[in-house]
């Protein structure tokens, strides 16, 4: 029996069909959308750009992409605005921290991207809640190639906001593509595997490296997917455990967008996703903001020191979670995001 088989036997883990797994739609659709069809790609856009929320849909590799392009109340037909693109927590959708971060962005005058990554939300791709830090990468490179194309865009004032775990997967699209000029992380998860080892034990770490690998070679042979739930307090097999409340509260982090399910194959690649070794790549100016209750405290001292460009650090207080959507750490994240952003993505920046 192998280490799949003995999980699903004590039914610590649950096997689905990925056939059976429709993908997420919402019911809030942008009145008289155009579709825009080129020999790249099928994008669809609101029929004008207008102040708020505008739902977009775009491609990347080859999957249906959902996004929200907030704009600003001073937008006015014929603006270019700089662009802040912002993703959030692993396991989670654009409506949780990033819609927090997107929205009081641009309630400072910026244009905000928050999108669904593949396999999560609204966007498309299979295995759904599998948390593949490269293909995470890859679509926030895809969304900024989106951004570019469009009338409202300064394609040249482009800068990426990651919190918490995307803080890694921003570093990285930071680092490889050169249409960012400026970078911000908020309450960074910043692991390798020698912190991984330090904080959950080593026997755990390879537990979950054994059944994350076990999983995708399952699914590659037969297409049926092994899950657990992204939190549960009690349940130790879960990708979070404990009281970690924002994915426990309706308050917060519960909302009907997000499923509360993790791919366990995520397990192998995302422990084997090294943040720590992407900081000296990266030379774009850079913020960070964090505290000694965030993740990871000394790895954010460490990737902070590892930097080869323009850079700040605001040390701050507060709990990690506080950081996702709660004052006063929300607000002081978002004062000095804009100070930020706004020397780095000005006209006189360039």
């Amino acid at each position: 029996m192998n280490v799949i088989q003995s999980l699903i036997a004590t039914g610590t883990i649950a096997i689905v069909s990925f056939t059976a797994l429709p993908v997420a739609l919402s019911e809030t659709v942008n009145p008289a959308p155009v579709t825009v069809e080129s020999s790249a790609s099928i994008v669809e856009l609101p029929a004008s750009f207008q102040p708020g929320l505008n739902r977009v849909v775009f491609q990347s590799e080859g999957e249906r992409m959902v996004g929200n392009l907030y704009l600003p109340t001073s937008y006015q037909p014929g603006d270019k605005l700089p662009v802040i693109v912002v993703t959030g927590a692993w396991t989670t959708v654009k409506e949780q921290m990033p819609a927090v971060y997107a929205q009081r962005l641009a309630d400072r005058g910026f244009a905000t991207f928050a999108f669904d990554f593949r396999y999560w939300g609204e966007s498309g791709g299979t295995p759904r809640q599998y948390e593949s830090p490269a293909a995470k990468v890859q679509d926030i490179k895809n969304a900024v190639a989106f951004l570019q194309t469009l009338p409202v865009i300064d394609s040249d004032r482009i800068g990426g906001l990651g919190i918490c775990a995307s803080a890694g997967y921003m570093a990285q699209a930071v680092a490889e593509d050169s249409s960012f000029k400026s970078f911000a992380t908020v309450a960074a998860w910043l692991h390798d595997m020698d912190s991984l080892n330090a904080l959950f034990g080593e026997e755990m770490v390879q537990r979950r490296m054994e059944i994350g690998q076990a999983a995708r070679e399952q699914y590659d042979r037969t297409g049926e997917v092994a899950y657990v739930p992204a939190y549960s307090q009690g349940d130790r097999s879960a990708a979070m455990f404990g009281d970690v409340s924002y994915y426990g509260s309706t308050d917060r982090g519960v909302i009907p967008e997000w499923t509360n399910r993790f791919a366990v194959m995520s397990w192998h690649e995302w422990q084997g996703f090294d943040a720590m070794a992407i900081a000296p790549q990266i030379t774009t100016p850079t913020l960070m903001v964090h505290s000694d209750g965030s993740a990871l405290p000394d790895n954010a001292r460490e990737f902070y020191a590892s930097l080869s460009g323009e850079k700040q650090l605001v040390w701050t207080e507060g709990q990690h979670l506080d950081f996702y959507d709660r004052d006063p750490q929300v607000s002081t994240a978002i004062d000095a995001l804009v100070t930020h952003f706004q020397a780095t993505l000005s006209d006189e920046a360039f």
